[in-house]
Order: C-alpha cells, then sequence, then structure tokens
C-alpha cells in the first residue's frame, strides 16, 4: 500500500496533506509513504523531516507510480497526475460542488474519488472531519486579522490618560469558525455579541460569555439542517432578522461573518446600507468570501473599504496558518484511513456510511447521490 503525497498546486495554497507526525503513524501500519519534494516547505516541513520518519521524498512522477492513494489538501489538476493507476484513491478537499468538472475528470481516469469535506458529521467521524478542523482555525485568524486592520485597542483599558473602551465585535453565524472568533475576541477583551439562524446555539453562544443576538417569535424558520448544518430561511425570517441586524451592526466596531450552506452561494448577511451604518474605521471579516460572500462588496483576495469601512476578504484562511492546519488537517486524514485499516489486506476497507457519503466517483461514474442531485 503505497501513500503519494504531493505538493499543492493551488495558488495561495501553503497546506500539506501529510506531517512526519503522520507518515510515521502510516509507516507502523504499514504503508510505503512517498512525499513529492518540498511538499512540506510552506508548511515549515524539511524534506529531511519526512526522510527521518520513513517516507521516501522524490520527484512527482516517482511518487505516483504505483500510487494506491494520492493525499492532497485540495484536490489536484487531473492532468498533473498522469500516470496515477487506474483504481487509485484521490483523498483531498475536492470541492464537488464547485469543482464538478474536476471531479468528471477523476471519474474519466478510474479514481476513486473520497471528498473529505463531505465526511458526515457524525460522532464517530468527529475526528475526521476537514470541515471542523479547518474552520476553528479560521475564526481564529478571522479575529486577529480583524484587530490588525482596526486602528484601535480590543480591551477596555483604564490609564492615567483616560479609559478606552472596548471594541464591539459581532460574530454572524456561530458554526465551528464562529465559536471559536466569539472566544477569540473575548480572550482579546472584546464586548462580543452573536447571532444565528439555529436556534440551538444560543446556549453555546452564552456559555462562551457572549450575548446572543436572536430574532424572536418568527415563524416559518428553517434554519435547522440536517448534520448540524443551517438550511435557507424563510422569507419572514430573513425580514426579521435583517431588521434586528441592522440595529445592532450600526453600534459594532467589528464583524466577523461565517455563514454558509452546503452546495449553495453563501448567504448575503450585510448590505451596503448596512455597512453605511457603520461607524468610520470599522471592520468587517468576510470568511465565506469565496463563496460568494456574506458581504456586498466583499472581494475574494483583497481588503477594500466602503463608506469608511473595511472589509477583509482573505482567500484560504486556514492556509494563513500553515503549520497548524497541516497539521489538523493530516491528523484527520489518519483518523479517517486508519479506523477502516484491515490488517489482513494491508489497506483500509471503508464501510457504507462513511463510503457512500464521501465517494464521488468509482468504476468511471460519478456516483455520489448529493453530487447527482445537485
Amino acid at each position: 500500500m503505497k501513500i503519494a503525497i504531493l505538493k499543492e498546486g493551488a495558488d495561495g495554497e501553503k497546506r500539506v496533506s501529510a506531517t512526519p507526525e503522520t507518515v510515521k503513524k502510516f509507516t507502523a501500519l504499514g504503508a510505503e509513504m512517498a512525499v513529492e519534494s518540498g511538499a512540506g516547505a510552506t508548511a515549515s516541513i524539511a524534506d529531511a523531516d519526512y526522510q527521518a520518519a520513513g517516507a521516501t521524498v522524490t520527484d512527482r512522477v516517482t511518487v505516483l507510480k504505483d500510487a494506491d492513494i494520492v493525499f492532497g489538501v485540495q484536490g489536484p489538476d487531473p492532468m498533473s497526475i498522469a500516470g496515477t493507476k487506474p483504481g487509485a484513491w484521490i483523498v483531498a478537499g475536492l470541492n464537488p460542488f464547485g469543482e464538478r468538472a474536476r471531479v468528471d475528470a477523476y471519474a474519466a481516469g478510474g479514481y476513486e474519488a473520497l471528498a473529505m469535506e463531505f465526511m458526515p458529521r457524525i460522532t464517530r467521524a468527529q475526528s475526521m472531519d476537514i470541515l471542523s478542523s479547518q474552520s476553528n482555525l479560521s475564526g481564529y485568524k478571522a479575529v486577529l486579522d480583524a484587530a490588525s486592520e482596526y486602528g484601535r485597542a480590543f480591551p477596555m483599558m483604564m490609564t492615567a490618560a483616560g479609559t478606552v473602551s472596548a471594541a464591539r465585535l459581532f460574530v454572524m453565524g456561530v458554526g465551528v469558525a464562529g465559536l471559536q472568533a466569539i472566544a477569540t475576541g473575548r480572550r482579546l477583551g472584546a464586548q462580543v455579541s452573536a447571532t444565528d439562524v439555529r436556534s440551538a446555539t444560543k446556549e453555546q453562544i452564552e456559555s462562551l460569555g457572549a450575548k446572543a443576538i436572536f430574532v424572536e417569535n418568527v415563524k416559518g424558520i428553517e434554519g435547522e439542517g440536517s448534520g448540524g448544518y443551517a438550511t435557507e430561511m424563510s422569507d419572514e425570517y430573513k425580514a426579521a432578522q435583517a431588521e434586528l441586524v441592522s440595529s445592532h451592526i450600526a453600534k459594532q466596531d467589528i464583524v466577523i461573518t461565517t455563514a454558509l450552506i452546503p452546495g449553495r452561494a453563501a448567504p448575503r448577511l450585510i448590505s451596503d446600507a448596512q455597512i453605511a451604518s457603520m461607524k468610520r474605521g470599522s471592520v468587517i471579516v468576510d470568511l465565506a468570501v469565496q463563496q460568494g460572500g456574506n458581504v456586498e462588496g466583499a472581494v475574494a483576495g483583497q481588503v477594500v473599504e466602503r463608506h469608511g469601512v473595511k472589509i477583509v476578504g482573505h482567500r484560504n484562511v486556514p492556509s494563513r496558518l500553515a503549520a497548524d492546519a497541516s497539521a489538523l488537517y493530516s491528523r484527520n486524514l489518519f483518523n479517517f484511513l486508519s479506523a477502516f485499516w484491515d490488517k489482513e489486506a494491508g489497506r483500509p476497507v471503508l464501510d457504507e456510511e462513511i463510503g457512500n457519503a464521501i465517494r464521488l466517483t468509482q468504476g468511471g461514474k460519478v456516483v455520489n447521490e448529493r453530487l447527482l442531485a445537485a
């Protein structure tokens, strides 16, 4: 069983799909680990570190030759893995809805593509969930990015020259990223509030010491989705939420938006008029900018200014913490494959519940029900 670890080819991608820690663990299971030279450089991992852990470090062609499994952070370009044997597994974050043509190419190549972001949110798969591990870091980094752009201090400071008021931070969307943003904002001394369409998050917000901002007594809320994800809201709820948010957002110094709906464009949470109501010098960080954005006027990969408010739209936020993001991501992959490792077969053998959920292609066809129904 040979596992190939590739150097990422996407622009700005600094993460790597295996670390010396996980190389050692896979080697202990009996896997042969082959790493493309330079794969870990942008995550502060030298080729020598992989070699010391038991991996072979060489060029891409040699790494891919006879590989049974190909690891990636983002799905590799099908042309870049030409020569990989049919039937090999491609295990990565594959962005199935956004990169359907690439998925079709994997099918045409005879590969079995496994999308790690389709991992079901069930108890036994928590340690395999790349969305949670990477979103946690995104929420943390979003607050640091906001602090960097904000021209004032976060905590209240009482000095001989007078008092500096604490910054007001509002988090919109309380999934993993939002909860970490709340916790980080609190640690930095901000006055934190948060909102979400899922009523179950109110207790979570308050448990972190933040103020929950929720629409009350509105029928037709559809925010509770399957697997812990948010779904589309009713028109009545959207109107009520917009009114509540408009009055609250005008008082905020920092806003962080994190709302995503799987397989759909990110919901619009903040309008240009709401931005105009904020104080000059305020900052908005849009973590959903690559999926269309929660904020009107946000630009992927840029920090722009509207009405005196900075809108931060960094791409691939986890990659901005490449070393930690790689460590967590690679553990997700190890936890996944090791849970299904068959010692007699010398390879992982997936069960139906998780295998069917994440498998996109098999036998030259696209087989995933979610993708086929999109």
